[in-house]
């Protein structure tokens, strides 16, 4: 990492993703290769303190394993197909050892996702073409009862992605606010403080983390809205990562922000507040008192397939798009926004997109082409800022990102990242056969992905 990044209970100072590839046969006997990458994530698929960083990682290479073993004992299924009839089964399979649905979800994402950009290959379209031509077969299916009889190509066929999005960029808890709050810096040109973010990226949206204790919390809140009251205009999102033990203690939190002066700009510029509560109560209480106040969305607790139609019960009107959860539960959960705002003029229920550190290449261009077919406006983006670029990368590698992609990429003295241009993505170039990418990952620059210590012992 070029800077440590803190969300909920962890800072993470190094990390490594999973690379899948895989080969599909169509119908007609044609065989394409397909590839999918993503973060192996500590601490946020499963937070259980008794488990180490290196557990973590192994619950999600079993996962992995798994989906990939059911995957290919499947016959022939549409894309969607593959993710709709094995999904209770995989879930099941993980359950029997003891991975939760939010791990279960990560392996079949990555196969799905590898799956998806083959077949969008062998018949040379992009990833936007082909699913507003609904190549995959998204249908009404038993796995989404609430959606029976819902018109899923219709859906697709009336998206509507754009070529650019707003990033919205992570202030992690131990984010420097100002120069003052450091004792050493990595001096390597690029932004490091708050002040600096804001300076050199122009952003016009945000995404605060907060801790659960509510005087620090008010507090850093206050330092911060010090630096993005000076901008124009701007729109922030708090993340409270399931630092609160009850739905009140967040309504309370919310009600101390709202009692300081100091935090009243930045109070009206509060889209939503995302997953406040611990996942092990937050879908079995009413959010209402903090919903009435501001939106509040489900993230980690997006773990079943039907949490969102549970959250909504309790107050909920949001749910976050993730590619590491997966494509089709992304597209399940805006077909229901889709179907429940038709129900109710009155209605506002959205999808957020968020992100989990996503790494220059493959991964952060797949999740950015998710995005914006859902037709989100703005996406979290911090991968660019807590990982130095292509960091671990060969060189060549990162150049044949950049030159397939000069819009998304820019050339540094560091080498290639990600670009943001008054505070935008650009992201045109990723009209391209497949999920977003053509260029590939150097597979011999790579480790072999050991076999999962899972369960322990």
């Amino acid at each position: 990492m070029r800077l440590p990044f803190r969300f909920g209970i962890v800072t993470v100072t190094e990390g490594r993703q999973a690379v899948v590839r895989l080969r599909i046969r169509d119908e007609a006997g044609r065989e394409g290769w397909g590839v999918a990458a993503e973060s192996l994530a500590a601490k946020w698929f499963d937070k259980d303190p008794a488990l180490s960083d290196a557990d973590n990682e192994h619950q999600l290479r079993r996962s992995l394993e798994l989906a990939g073993e059911a995957a290919l004992a499947a016959g022939a299924n549409t894309a969607f197909g593959h993710f709709a009839d094995s999904y209770a089964s995989h879930l099941a399979a993980c359950g029997r050892e003891a991975l939760n649905p939010l791990v279960a979800s990560y392996g079949r994402a990555l196969i799905d996702r590898a799956a998806l950009d083959a077949l969008l290959k062998l018949h040379g379209v992009s990833f936007f073409a082909g699913m507003r031509a609904n190549i995959g077969g998204m249908a009404p299916h038993p796995v989404a009862p609430d959606l029976a009889g819902f018109d899923c190509a219709g859906l697709l066929a009336a998206l509507r992605p754009a070529r650019r999005i707003q990033a919205r960029h992570t202030v992690g808890l131990v984010d420097p606010i100002t120069a003052a709050d450091q004792t050493a810096r990595v001096k390597d040109g690029l932004p490091e403080t708050l002040e600096e973010v804001a300076a050199t990226y122009h952003h016009r949206f945000w995404k605060l983390k907060v801790m659960g204790e509510v005087r620090q919390d008010v507090d850093r809140l206050c330092r911060i809205a010090s630096v993005v009251d000076r901008l124009p205009d701007y729109a922030v999102t708090l993340d409270g990562n399931e630092q609160y033990a009850e739905a009140e203690g967040a309504a309370e939190f919310w009600r101390a922000m709202r009692a300081e002066p100091r935090l009243a700009r930045l109070c009206a510029a509060t889209l939503y507040i995302e997953q406040p509560v611990k996942r092990a109560r937050a879908l079995e209480t009413s959010i209402a008192a903090l919903a009435r106040q501001r939106p509040v969305i489900i993230d980690e607790s997006d773990g079943m397939l039907d949490a969102f139609v549970t959250a909504r019960v309790l107050g909920y009107t949001g749910v976050s798009s993730k590619s590491c959860k997966g494509i089709w539960r992304s597209l399940i959960n805006r077909a229901r926004c889709e179907a429940w705002n038709a129900a109710d003029s009155d209605a506002a229920y959205f999808m957020s997109g968020e992100d989990l550190t996503t790494l220059a290449g493959v991964c952060v261009q797949q999740d950015l082409a998710l995005v914006t077919l859902l037709g989100l406006g703005h996406v979290e983006r911090n991968g660019h800022h807590f990982i130095d670029g292509f960091a671990g990368r060969p060189k060549a590698e990162a150049v044949r990102f950049l030159e397939a992609h000069p819009d998304l990429y820019a050339d540094t003295p560091r080498g290639p990242r990600l670009a943001i241009r008054d505070g935008a993505l650009e992201l045109g170039s990723l009209w391209v056969p497949g999920l977003g990418a053509t260029e590939e990952p150097d597979y011999r620059a790579m480790q072999a992905m050991p076999r999962a210590a899972w369960p322990r012992g």
